[in-house]
């Protein structure tokens, strides 16, 4: 099956799609052999209100997919507005053997990954399903967990808006 877009298309929704906005977080997940990492993600969004339950948009090529499986424990630490330092963080991207966590502040969650006190929120969880969605896997999360990091009523979330809504 042929799944690219046809020009007209694309050249129609690249400035429209970006435009939809979407919330910052850093995905933190774990594996089996004990190592941790954490990836920004901007495609979050509550699914469910019983169970409270989101869904995680991540690219097929992250190698963090093969972590990520039913069972598996996340955490998703919400980035602040005016704060990019998490995002320049965890946006450059880490390889499965590097310290994803070095020079970042990090506390253990009840879940046994690394929370992040300077997100405004953090929200722990476990991965209940996935699926297939063209260049991306979708993941849904139960949520079991979460840590105010400020007061709620002062959260101001980083939202994010792409000017081209075929890339990041």
């Amino acid at each position: 099956m042929d799944s690219s877009v046809p020009k007209a298309l694309k050249e129609k929704l690249t400035p429209i799609l970006g435009r939809i906005p979407s919330g910052v977080f850093i995905l933190v997940a774990g594996n089996e052999a004990g190592r941790q990492t954490g990836m920004l993600a901007s495609w979050v969004q509550q699914a469910s209100f019983e169970p409270p339950q989101v869904t995680v948009a991540v690219n097929k090529s992250r190698y963090l997919n093969e972590w990520l499986i039913p069972g598996s424990p996340i955490t998703l630490n919400q980035v602040r507005k005016n704060d990019p330092s998490l995002f320049r963080h965890f946006g450059k991207g880490f390889e499965p053997d590097d310290d994803a966590f070095d020079g970042v502040e990090s506390e253990d969650s009840d879940c046994g990954l690394p929370l992040l006190p300077d997100a405004m929120v953090t929200l722990e969880g476990q991965v209940v399903s996935q699926m297939e969605a063209g260049d991306h896997v979708i993941y849904l999360a139960t949520i079991t967990s979460g840590t105010a990091h400020e007061d709620p009523a002062e959260f101001n979330p980083f939202v994010h808006i792409r000017k081209n809504g075929f890339s990041y």
